[in-house]
């Protein structure tokens, strides 16, 4: 075998599709897949990528320094992989992990591997398998060196809107972190868009037929996004036997692979709110439980109140309010999300490039990002994209929309968590007060976890049960 360019480990739809993609741009690559029978099969069909049926063999095919993308399930088989690869591998070769792997498994194999000067990327691909093929968005952490080794190839498969959609985010697992948090952020878009469908069927009664003309119509404004192209095509799709919108026909349990649920559990671990995010990951979760649904769905009254009657007339164009402010929202809790990662983590991300290059290619790309972009560009330190003044100015003109399709939602029983969650955080986040003073009294009372006062420095804690006055702690 004639020494590759590139060698791909991993040959599902996702590493299909990068090896084409990478062969496709003039790379000469060499791909191994653990089940022989299907690299066969893919160099039959692609006759200009080489197959090797041995990881020694796969090794020894590549050019030095070596440069491998590992496109495999996220966890073990990363690992696997990693060890059989380890002792083949020599200073200076370069291993790109392109899968969804949990960022901080990344800080450890960038680490482990660097004691062998291996360099190790974690490389987030985002876009499907027709991104990957075609051009997808690609966030890169890890040594910068080794990434300034790949680069011109990465950036050349990338997909390409105001440049390439690839950029180097920081050390160790900083570009597997972004991928985490784009795909907590994607969790709640899609959760708004099913909610958004929920309620123009179930409460302003739509023919699917109509409600993909909504999202239609709303793809070809401010709102124009991927997500809300490829639900365009899911109402349009019908079923070649009944001849019935084939998603009316489609079980109403749905599955996740676990990256919007890291971005939750590490939003908790630094104490960042999320509660959009999470809300999807949580319905996913309710979802899943279709038997209990339809048990209490007969032992649960439903709400005897309807709306007069029905919706207000122009339902559709509040609840388009609504949606746009709950995805604003979304990206919102991300990129706080991320700042404070930034931090925790010394990644120092570059937020407007990341709003840059999620342009193009990956899930979430959308119109609304060249706004988020210019935020960012404009106030590197902002905190949260809402006291943006040109992002706030968008989310109050939205607000009595939103909040009329949500109190809609709420008087006729059908269940809004992503829509709501977003609603409250914007409440909560401008809110000058909070009841959390009632929150601290109570923490003190039964657990003397002392609280702080709003006209004296100082720790205090009292015993609630008598007149005693407060004790100061310091």
């Amino acid at each position: 075998m004639a020494e590759r360019d590139v060698g791909l480990i991993g040959l599902g739809v996702m590493g299909q599709s990068l090896a084409l993609n990478l062969q496709n741009h003039g790379y000469k690559v060499a791909v191994y897949n653990r089940t022989e029978q299907k690299s066969r099969e893919f160099v039959e069909k692609h006759s200009a990528t080489s197959a090797a049926y041995s990881i020694n063999e796969f090794v020894q095919s590549l050019s030095h320094p070596r440069r491998i993308i590992l496109m495999l399930t996220a966890g073990a088989a990363i690992d696997t992989a990693i060890q059989n690869l380890s002792n083949l591998l020599s200073p200076g070769d370069i291993l790109m992990d392109g899968g969804n792997s949990f960022f901080q498994d990344t800080e450890r194999r960038c680490n482990d591997l660097a004691k062998q000067r291996i360099g190790y990327l974690g490389a987030g691909v985002s876009g499907g398998a027709e991104g990957a093929l075609k051009g997808p968005c690609i966030m890169v952490g890890g040594p910068r060196d080794a990434y300034d080794q790949v680069s011109d190839m990465l950036r050349k498969i990338a997909a390409q809107v105001d440049g390439p959609c690839c950029e180097y985010l920081g050390p160790r697992g900083a570009g597997h972190y972004v991928k985490m948090v784009h795909n907590g952020i994607e969790y709640a878009i899609i959760q708004i868009i099913a909610e958004t469908y929920d309620l123009l069927t179930r409460a302003a009664k739509l023919t699917i037929k109509q409600t993909r003309d909504v999202f239609k119509e709303w793809n070809e404004s401010e709102l124009n996004s991927f997500l809300m192209e490829i639900t365009v095509d899911v109402l349009t799709k019908s079923d070649p036997d009944t001849h019935r919108p084939l998603v009316s026909l489609i079980l109403d349990r749905a599955k996740q692979k676990g990256t919007g649920k890291w971005t939750s559990q590490n939003a908790f671990d630094l104490g960042i709110p999320t509660p959009t995010i999470d809300a999807a990951v949580s319905a996913r979760n309710l979802s899943a439980l279709k038997e209990e649904r339809v048990k209490a769905s007969k032992a649960l009254k439903q709400p005897k109140r309807i709306v007069s009657g029905a919706v207000p007339g122009n339902f559709a164009e509040r609840l388009m309010g609504a949606v746009h402010a709950s995805i604003i929202i979304s990206y919102s809790q991300g990129f706080h999300l991320m700042r404070a990662a930034s931090t925790e983590y010394k990644y120092q991300l570059p937020f407007a490039d990341v709003a840059r290059i999620w342009k193009g290619g990956c899930i979430i790309r959308s119109r609304l990002l060249d706004q988020i972009k210019n935020s960012f560009e404009k106030d590197i330190d902002l905190q949260n994209l809402m006291i943006d003044p040109g992002i706030a100015q968008v989310l109050n003109r939205f607000e009595k929309g939103w909040r009329d399709s949500v109190r809609s939602a709420k008087e006729l029983g059908i269940p809004i968590p992503a829509l709501n969650a977003s609603l409250d955080y914007y409440d909560g986040y401008r809110s000058e007060k909070l009841p959390a003073n009632v929150i601290q009294a109570l923490r003190d009372h039964f657990g003397a976890h002392t609280y702080e006062r709003t006209d004296k420095p100082g720790d205090f804690h009292t015993n609630w049960s008598t007149q005693q006055n407060a004790t100061a702690i310091s």
